[in-house]
């Protein structure tokens, strides 16, 4: 009897590890696995003030429901921020067309547009030129024309802002001021600050 114990008592000690090891990686897995994700684990970091992509020597372009062109954005050089859904474009150009299909351009040495090009923000030799339309009957819409270093255009309802010196030419009249507000589609023009303008009579 004493003899069996003491075999039984060595095999014991002799697997001893082995079960050991065994409990402790069982024991370990179990706790992994009921233990709840850390909070640093669910933790979305908000997006940062990095572009995501770049182009360059690029032409971009929208389409209405028909297929009819409807703005055509090009630059030297243009970033996307994913945090705010802008493009950073330098040397810019713009073209767009109204429902009427009428052209508006713009241009300047850098831009800030959303992602369909419906809102731009033209800094550094900022020109926003609205083409006279002949078809408008027997008064035809007269060229506009919009120069500063800061423009800020809505260009499908037509309105441009500026809280920076800026100059207005229509036809062969021609205002400065320190501020503008226009809208085309009221018909509406403010000019603030230090405002200087000449008129012309209209041809006979």
């Amino acid at each position: 009897m004493t003899a069996l114990l003491r075999e039984a008592w060595e095999r014991f000690w002799l697997y001893f590890p082995l079960v050991f090891m065994s409990a402790l990686a069982l024991g370990t897995y179990w706790l992994v696995r009921s233990t709840p994700p850390t909070a640093a684990a669910s933790v979305v970091m908000p997006p940062q003030h990095e572009p995501d992509y770049f182009m360059r020597n690029f032409a971009a372009r929208t389409f209405d429901e028909a297929g009819r062109l409807r703005t055509e954005v090009m630059g030297s050089e243009a970033r996307h921020y994913p945090d705010t859904l802008q493009l950073e474009i330098e040397q810019v150009r713009i073209r767009s067309y109204d429902p009427q299909g009428r052209l508006t351009t713009a241009s300047a040495d850098r831009a800030l547009t959303n992602e369909d090009a419906t809102e731009v923000q033209l800094m550094g030799n900022a020109l926003i030129v609205r083409e006279a339309d002949p078809s408008a009957g027997a008064q035809p819409s007269q060229r506009l024309e919009y120069r500063g270093e800061f423009l800020h255009a809505f260009l499908h309802t037509e309105r441009i802002m500026s809280h920076k010196p800026v100059e207005w030419i229509r036809g062969k009249d021609r205002f400065t001021a320190d501020r503008m507000d226009f809208d085309n589609v009221e018909q509406t023009l403010q000019l603030n600050g230090r405002v200087r303008g000449t008129l012309m009579p209209p041809a006979k």
